[in-house]
């Protein structure tokens, strides 16, 4: 089980990752930070019980190393690291579009590397981490890496090849739910409510929604049909809403993400 966790990279996630493991390190006595921007790191520092070293220190000290750098900067802080690497040093990219394959040739085939998509919803403690293992990775390397991301949420694991899907669907949902909520808070505008009412009412309701749905065995199809009277005003929107192709467009969205993914992926 390692000890030591370093985190490369002061942006939105890391600081997640920071605040999830505040509470419960996940088994780490020590997690260490190091970012080109000091000045991030040092409000970590201040703000949780981290330390702030140099690239070198953190790959020398630490056991797990979480890259949480832009996609073009992950060949680069490999690099820093050569010379420092020792056997079994856990290597955790969150970098979107990175394949395992490029990290593993970037380290030589000499250490562990799982790779990660987590999505926004983890800057809250409810986001969704996909988990995909390299060759070199063990079971407990996979077990180190599903506790760390639990604490912002959950995690599944899954097969790399599967990663471009996961990136349309759970990385990229959340802009998705927010364009519906926007939609929906604009809709109820035009109708007459505050916004304040309306941005109440329809994040309460996209809440509840949801919590229905995930305590159901039942499709998401019988959920709607139950509040759909015959000749009621649930299924005159409902008719609306298929008539303009929304149930195509979010087909379509997804194709399009999960496309555009494939392409970044090859271009880095």
């Amino acid at each position: 089980m390692p000890t030591c966790l370093g985190i490369i990279g002061c942006g939105k996630m890391a600081n997640a990752i920071v605040k999830g493991l505040s509470a419960d390190k996940a088994g780490f006595q020590d997690i260490l930070v190091t970012d080109v921007n000091q000045d991030k790191a040092l409000t970590f520092s201040r703000e949780y019980e981290v330390k702030v070293v140099d690239y070198e220190t953190l790959w020398k000290e630490c056991d797990a190393v979480i890259l949480a750098v832009k996609p073009y900067q992950i060949k680069e802080v490999l690099n820093l690291g050569r010379g420092q690497w020792h056997p079994g040093q856990l290597i955790i990219s969150i970098a979107a579009g990175i394949k395992l394959v490029s990290m593993e040739t970037a380290t030589d085939n000499l250490l562990p590397i799982i790779r990660v998509m987590p999505n926004t919803p983890c800057l809250v403690g409810q986001g969704i981490a996909a988990v995909a293992a390299g060759n070199k990775a063990t079971d407990d390397d996979v077990d180190v890496v599903m506790r760390i991301f639990n604490s912002l949420g959950t995690t599944i694991k899954i097969d790399e090849k599967y990663m471009d899907a996961v990136t349309a669907v759970s990385g990229s949902g959340p802009a998705y739910v927010f364009l519906v909520v926007e939609s929906f808070i604009n809709a109820a505008l035009q109708i007459g409510l505050d916004v304040n009412i309306a941005r109440e009412l329809v994040i309460k309701t996209m809440k509840g929604s949801l919590e229905m749905l995930e305590q159901s065995s039942e499709h998401p199809a019988v959920l709607r049909q139950d509040v759909s009277s015959p000749g009621g005003t649930t299924i005159a929107g409902i008719r609306k809403l298929e008539e303009n192709g929304v149930r195509k467009a979010f087909f379509d969205a997804v194709e399009m993400a999960y496309n555009r993914s494939i392409e970044l992926s090859s271009d880095v």
